[in-house]
C-alpha cells in the first residue's frame, strides 16, 4: 500500500474526528486536517507556499462576492420582483421553481465554468423562489448545488478542454473537438434527466405542492411591477455568452492566459455591477434609506454566511497544495494501473476513486493529473477511450463541488438559503449516490449515448 493513501487517511481522520467527536466546525476541521498532514510529512518550510498559491485561486473570492452581493441584493427589494415573476410562471407546478433552478444552472454553468460561482449567480434568484415556494432551505441549496455542477460538463466549459487535451495526446488525431462536444451533450442529457427525476420524487418526499391560486402572483402584475428585475439575470447572463461565444476574439486579443484571466476577472466584476444596479433599479425606497451605517450593517450581516464558507474552500486549498506537492496522485495513479481490474470493475472503482478525492481535491486538478491516466487503464480494459474522456469532467469535476467535507457548491448554496449543514449535508449525500450509480451506468454503455464513435 503506497504511503499516499496514509496522507489521505491522515487528513479523512482528523476531520471526522474533529466533526463526529468534538463537533467542531467543518472549516475548523478542515485547517486541523492541514496541520496534521504538514506535521506528518514534515513539509513545514513550505506552509507559506500552500498558503499563497491557495489565496490566489479566484473560486475562493468568486464565493465571497456573489454571496456578500446575494444579501446585499435581498435589501433592496428587487430579488423579490425577480421572484414574483419566476412564480408567477412556474408556481402553479409542483417543484417549478426547482425545474427552473436545474434548466438555467445547467446552461449558465456551461458558460460560467465555476460551479461555486454558478451556485452564487443563479442562486441568487432561485434558492429564494424555491423557498417562497415551500422547499425545505436544505433542498432549496442542494437542488441549486448539483444543478450548477452541471456546468463542468457541458460545452464549452474550460475543465472540458482539459479533458480533451488528455484523451488528444493519447490518440493523436483519432477524435476532433466536435466529436468530443456531441457525446458531451449525449452525457449531459442524462445527468440532465438524472436531476429532473431526483426533484420529482424529492418533491414527493417533502410534500412540496404546487402553490395555491390564491398566493401565485399574477403574471401580469408582477411583470407591471418588477419589470426592471429582469434586468438583472441578462446582466448576469450577457458577459458569460460573449466571452463564450467569442473566445477565439478574446484569445487572440489578450492571449490564452489573458482570456482566462479576464473570464475570472468577470466574476468577480459583476456581482460589484448588479448590487449597484439592483439598487438603483429598485427604486428610491432604498436609496433614501442608504447611509454609511445601513450599508455597514448589511454588509457585516452577509459576513456571516460567507466567512465560513469561504474559510472551508481556502483551507481545502491548503490541503490541496499540499498533495500536489508531494505529488500524492501520481503515486495513487501508479499503484491503481498496478492492479490490473476488468473493465466492470473499473467503472465502479474509478467513479468512487475520483468522488474520494474530490473531497478534497479541485475537479480540475483531477483532470490533469489523473485524466491521461484514467483514460489509458480504462480503455486497456476495454473501454471506449473518448467516452472516458468525455466522463471525466462529471467523475472529476461534478463530484468536487457536491463531495463533503469540500463541496463549494453546498456551502454557497447553504449561505444563500440560510439552511442548517446536518440536514443538508445528508440531503447532498442522496443527490452525491445517485450522480454516482448514474456515472457507472454510463461508463457500463448500458445506456444509448447520442454521439459515441465506436
Amino acid at each position: 500500500m503506497p504511503i499516499e493513501f496514509l496522507y489521505l487517511g491522515v487528513v479523512f481522520a482528523v476531520a471526522i474526528i474533529f466533526f463526529a467527536v468534538f463537533k467542531r466546525p467543518l472549516y475548523e476541521c478542515m485547517f486541523l486536517s492541514f496541520v496534521a498532514l504538514v506535521a506528518v510529512t514534515g513539509t513545514w518550510k513550505n506552509v507559506g507556499t500552500y498558503i499563497w498559491d491557495a489565496l490566489q485561486e479566484p473560486t475562493l473570492y468568486i464565493i465571497f462576492a456573489f454571496v456578500i452581493s446575494a444579501n446585499l441584493l435581498s435589501k433592496t427589494g428587487i430579488i423579490d420582483d425577480c421572484i414574483a415573476i419566476i412564480l408567477s410562471i412556474f408556481g402553479r407546478l409542483k417543484g417549478g421553481a426547482g425545474f427552473v433552478s436545474i434548466i438555467a444552472s445547467s446552461y449558465v454553468g456551461s458558460l460560467s465554468g465555476s460551479g461555486p460561482g454558478n451556485v452564487a449567480t443563479t442562486g441568487v434568484f432561485t434558492i429564494p423562489a424555491m423557498i417562497r415556494s415551500g422547499f425545505p432551505r436544505h433542498l432549496a441549496a442542494n437542488v441549486e448545488a448539483h444543478s450548477s455542477t452541471m456546468g463542468n460538463m457541458i460545452p464549452p466549459a474550460g475543465m472540458i478542454g482539459i479533458a480533451f487535451a488528455a484523451l488528444d495526446t493519447l490518440y493523436p488525431g483519432r477524435y476532433t473537438m466536435s466529436q468530443y462536444w456531441l457525446l458531451l451533450w449525449g452525457v449531459a442529457i442524462w445527468f440532465i434527466l438524472q436531476r429532473i427525476l431526483t426533484l420529482y420524487f424529492m418533491c414527493l418526499y417533502y410534500k412540496v405542492e404546487p402553490m395555491s391560486k390564491e398566493t401565485v402572483p399574477s403574471f401580469g402584475a408582477s411583470v407591471k411591477k418588477g419589470w426592471k428585475a429582469v434586468f438583472l439575470p441578462i446582466i448576469v447572463f450577457v458577459p458569460f455568452l460573449l466571452t463564450s461565444k467569442f473566445d477565439t476574439f478574446f484569445a487572440a486579443q489578450l492571449g490564452k492566459a489573458g482570456a482566462s484571466a479576464f473570464n475570472s476577472s468577470l466574476l468577480l466584476f459583476i456581482p460589484s455591477l448588479i448590487v449597484v444596479l439592483g439598487i438603483l433599479l429598485s427604486g428610491k425606497k432604498y436609496i433614501k434609506e442608504m447611509n454609511p451605517i445601513r450599508i455597514f450593517n448589511d454588509i457585516t450581516d452577509g459576513m456571516l454566511k460567507v466567512v465560513p464558507t469561504s474559510s472551508l474552500v481556502l483551507f481545502a486549498y491548503f490541503v490541496s497544495n499540499v498533495f500536489e506537492d508531494l505529488k500524492v496522485e501520481e503515486g495513487i495513479s501508479v499503484f491503481v494501473s498496478e492492479l490490473n481490474m476488468s473493465r466492470v470493475a473499473l467503472c465502479f472503482i474509478i467513479p468512487l476513486f475520483t468522488a474520494i478525492l474530490g473531497m478534497l481535491l479541485p475537479g480540475s486538478s483531477q483532470v490533469k493529473i489523473f485524466g491521461g491516466i484514467i483514460i489509458s487503464i480504462m480503455a486497456a480494459a476495454g473501454s471506449n477511450p473518448m467516452l472516458v474522456a468525455a466522463m471525466l469532467p462529471c467523475i472529476c469535476g461534478a463530484m468536487h463541488g457536491v463531495t463533503p467535507p469540500y463541496c463549494a457548491c453546498v456551502y454557497t448554496g447553504m449561505g444563500i438559503a440560510d439552511s442548517e449543514l446536518k440536514p443538508t449535508l445528508k440531503n447532498c449525500m442522496i443527490w452525491v449516490i445517485i450522480h454516482y450509480v448514474l456515472s457507472v451506468i454510463i461508463l457500463l454503455e448500458l445506456l444509448p449515448l447520442w454521439g459515441l464513435i465506436k
